[in-house]
């Protein structure tokens, strides 16, 4: 059954995504939580304490609200009917917290303004989305943060949402992006969130250690590229990350273009290996050729799912 409610709702996410009516009016399920993430922090995260304090109430911070939410999502799932009203409500709750249309939006945002307004739109339309300066960078790099987020955020906002819905239901979903959303408000690696935000990296980590791989290997498959199974096993584990050179090196490989690399944070220089260092560097038309990989790697999640929900009908 929960695969069946994370198909539906992927359906629904993918046609419509989030209106902007229901945005405009009640903003977004993440951003109500968002808000929780930070008057919790606020109140838990004070400079005069030490690390090891910092740390502990980080942690206990952290497990409160990713109880919490799975508790709302448990509590939804007993108290809606047990019938098709029941899976169309849940289905539509599944669906707010589903990415798969919105990242290609906002990814095909970048493309289209190097198609329409040239660079300059394009670094601007790029920034809404990656945490790089990117006041100046080159077509070659624009084009690469696009991708590399494309390509990350395929796992993060669309594999394992799904993942974890369809093992674990509503409430495996809300804890899932709980985590999530813990992880890229606090998880940071700075003096501020180092000790207050390392559990919920830790956790971040941990949850999307399958999701990773699996969109990864989704990404070889729907190229039909050997070569891209090749680099994402061998280059994947240069990442910094535990869980983004996976789908990142098998998008590399898959498109035949180099990824990562060194990249500018503020003032500050972060100097990450290549992925596919041999390749050369992508170009605008690249960002397509990647959103065109996206599409199918979408259209066999969906597939996986179904199959799953066949496999567990009576």
């Amino acid at each position: 059954m929960t695969a069946w409610i994370m198909l539906a709702g992927l359906a629904v996410e993918a046609l419509l995504g989030w209106p902007d009516a229901l945005d405009r009016r009640m903003g977004h399920p993440v951003c109500w939580f968002g808000w929780l993430v930070e008057r919790a922090e606020h109140l838990g995260n004070r400079e005069k304490w030490s690390k090891p304090a910092r740390g502990a109430m980080g942690g206990l911070l952290t497990l409160f609200l990713l109880a919490l939410a799975g508790l709302i999502g448990l509590a939804m799932q007993l108290v809606l009917p047990n019938d098709w009203v029941g899976f169309v409500l849940m289905a539509l709750l599944a669906s707010s917290l589903i990415a798969a249309r919105s990242l290609h939006d906002h990814v095909a945002d970048v493309s289209s303004a190097f198609e329409g307004a040239g660079i300059d739109a394009a670094r601007c339309t790029l920034s809404r989305i990656v945490g790089r300066e990117t006041a100046k960078l080159d077509e070659a790099a624009i084009a690469r943060a696009a991708i590399e987020s494309l390509a990350e955020n395929t796992s993060d906002g669309v594999t394992a949402p799904l993942f974890w819905g369809a093992l674990l239901g509503l409430p495996g979903l809300f804890a899932y992006k709980a985590i999530n959303t813990l992880d890229s408000m606090i998880g940071h690696r700075n003096s501020r969130y180092e000790a207050f935000g390392k559990i919920a990296a830790r956790l971040d980590d941990l949850a999307n250690l399958i999701p990773a791989r699996l969109t990864g290997t989704l990404f070889t498959l729907c190229a039909g590229s050997g070569r891209a199974m090749k680099v994402m096993f061998r280059d994947a584990r240069k990442h910094r990350s535990p869980n983004a050179g996976w789908p990142e090196s098998a998008m590399a490989g898959a498109l035949a273009i180099r990824l990562s690399g060194p990249r500018a944070y503020g003032t500050e220089t972060s100097e990450e290996p290549w992925l596919n260092a041999e390749a050369g560097d992508p170009d605008a038309a690249d960002i397509r050729r990647a959103l065109a990989l996206y599409q199918r790697v979408v259209v066999a999640a969906a597939l996986l799912l179904a199959a799953l929900g066949w496999a567990h009908l009576p």
